[in-house]
């Protein structure tokens, strides 16, 4: 008797003097962003063969704003929370590309409008579109002593882009704006991205579902034209763009993450 009883009291004792601690998720995490990108007025800037500068042609003066930006993330997070990142993202405007007209007069009437082959308005729209390649690492900065996979979030990513103006017509069938033509026009560029973010990271302790992240990301973008003739008689162009362009960027993005793994467990340690 006296044994069962002291029995009882050594499990007591330890049950009482248990300490419980989750543990921080080793996993590979899938999320799909969605995000509101700003292109900045002051800070891009054109630098011209001859060495002067000019903002007359970046990303801002060619297009309005906001823009919207659609993605994928595929993620490794490790147990010391960082976190490994490769980022595939398409962002586009609607019917945005500014001064059209003054822009491309050959093509555009004085009423910024395209006459199709019928004769009469083909309701051409002109509007921005990129992709954009990115891979980098995070790092997650715990300030939630019982959610060790949550916290700040600062990452840094470098990548690629790519962006042109794309011409729909609605209406009527447009030659001038089949084939080769539409290359004239469309501003595509190619180049190189570094990207800063800083936010917030969130992972349930229970349900996987509830993960998500929101970061604000500065990204900085050196490109150069990749066709051989441009036509905007704004920047005075009519033949090849030797320009090169800085364009910084602003986005706020919003990511949904899906843990390929189950909820984080428990350690549990006696004394």
């Amino acid at each position: 008797m006296l044994s069962v009883v002291f029995l009882l009291g050594l499990i007591g004792s330890i049950q009482g003097q248990e300490k419980l601690s989750q543990d921080t998720l080793d996993c590979v995490t899938i999320g799909f962003n969605v995000g509101t990108m700003f292109p900045s007025a002051s800070s891009s800037h054109i630098t011209l063969p001859n060495g002067t500068q000019t903002q007359n042609g970046t990303m801002n003066s060619l297009y309005k704003s906001p823009w919207l930006d659609f993605g994928i993330d595929a993620m490794y997070k490790f147990k010391s929370n960082w976190v490994a990142d490769v980022e595939a993202s398409l962002f586009f405007g609607s019917d945005n590309l500014k001064d059209r007209a003054q822009r491309i007069p050959t093509l555009f009437t004085v009423d910024e409008i395209v006459i199709g082959d019928n004769g009469v308005d083909a309701g051409v729209t002109c509007f921005n579109r990129g992709l954009d390649l990115r891979i980098g690492g995070a790092r997650i900065i715990k300030v939630l002593p019982k959610n060790p996979n949550s916290g700040i979030l600062a990452k840094l990513s470098g990548g690629i882009m790519q962006q042109q103006t794309i011409f729909t017509a609605n209406n009527a069938e447009v030659p001038q704006l089949t084939g080769d033509y539409k290359r004239l026009y469309d501003h595509q560029r190619f180049g190189w991205t570094l990207t800063e973010g800083l936010g917030w990271w969130f992972m349930s302790n229970g349900q996987n579902l509830v993960n998500f992240k929101v970061t604000f990301e500065v990204t900085e973008c050196w490109s150069h034209s990749t066709r051989d003739y441009t036509i905007d008689n704004m920047m005075g162009l009519t033949g090849k763009d030797n320009n090169k362009y800085f364009d910084l960027i602003y986005t706020i993005k919003l990511c949904w993450m899906f843990p390929l793994t189950g909820k984080a467990s428990y350690d549990y340690y006696y004394y």
